[in-house]
């Protein structure tokens, strides 16, 4: 998955944007506060600006612009950035009888942070600082799964496509397709090369044609955690089963996952099913909330 989606490099060019004429030290010390600001906290100017360079990339293409309408439907990047830290759990439970990720986990929305915690265990967490992953956990089988890959996986499966307003990310649109009985409009994501651990990964967004709200999506993992010598898991079909409303953004409650079909249709029973609740936004946090904390083991490599 896209779990690291080039904030610094959105966050470089919405500080140029608000800052012209600053100078190198002054752009270090303010790209630093932009980094570590409260999302409900974050000038309203740093978020137009924001927005609306999202708005200007994504009105280049025709595919970008279903993109921009289909954020809109979600309840829009300005709310998006708006709301402050996202947190919800995520009960990922493959039917194959294989381990359940079920965390409860909080989200910096704006610069990419992520903080688990462990549904069974409280005191069992990891997360993703920016740049670190870590993880503090008195039993090592509490997480037997990559944490680096997990920390921001649940983001990118429960805000699509909010979570694609940054640069190094290329839309293609496709034909429309009906979809249980409904047009869709098909836009294909890939990403440049360098962008995130896992630029060959790709989603094929399966966006309905009147309500602009995501219906489903195929998807390709190729995280080279899990495939060090290139390549990728085959095609997954996954469709969003219900919604609800928080805050103005519409997120979704529950995924069934397949395999994909050739033509790009689910195949078979369900292989996963994703559930989402508990979800709100946060004004504040502890201080370092996202920093790895004492005790905690860092997590080398991918």
């Amino acid at each position: 998955m896209k779990y690291t989606i080039i904030y610094a490099v959105i966050i470089c060019t919405a500080l140029l944007s608000c800052k012209e004429t600053a100078k190198p030290n002054q752009e270090v010390a303010e790209s630093q506060l932009l980094q570590d600001a409260n999302p409900s906290s974050i000038p309203k100017s740093w978020v137009d600006n924001r927005v609306e360079k999202a708005k200007k990339r994504l009105d280049g293409s025709e595919a970008g612009k279903v993109v921009w309408n289909a954020m809109e439907a979600m309840g829009g990047l300005n709310k998006w950035y708006g709301n402050g830290y996202l947190s919800f759990r995520f009960n990922y439970q493959p039917l194959d009888g294989s381990m359940t990720r079920d965390t409860y986990q909080t989200i910096d929305t704006w610069s990419n942070k992520a903080r688990h915690r462990s549904v069974t265990d409280s005191t069992a967490i990891y997360g993703w600082d920016g740049k670190n992953a870590w993880v503090k956990a008195k039993d090592s089988t509490t997480f037997k799964y990559n944490l680096r890959f997990w920390a921001l996986t649940p983001l990118y499966l429960a805000a699509q496509p909010l979570v694609l307003d940054g640069e190094g990310v290329n839309l293609e649109l496709l034909p429309q397709t009906n979809y249980k009985g409904m047009p869709q409009d098909v836009v294909k994501v890939t990403f440049d090369s360098g962008t995130g651990d896992a630029p060959d990964d790709y989603y094929i967004l399966y966006l309905d044609a009147k309500t602009h709200l995501l219906s489903a999506l195929r998807y390709i993992v190729s995280y080279p955690g899990y495939f060090p010598n290139g390549g990728n898991n085959p095609e997954k079909f996954m469709e969003l089963v219900s919604r609800t409303t928080v805050n103005g953004i519409s997120f979704p409650l529950k995924f069934n996952t397949y395999w994909s079909t050739d033509d790009g249709q689910p195949k078979g029973e369900p292989i996963t099913t994703i559930e989402l609740s508990d979800i709100e936004f946060q004004s504040e946090l502890e201080e370092n909330f996202f920093g790895q904390p004492e005790g905690a083991k860092l997590l080398e490599g991918l």
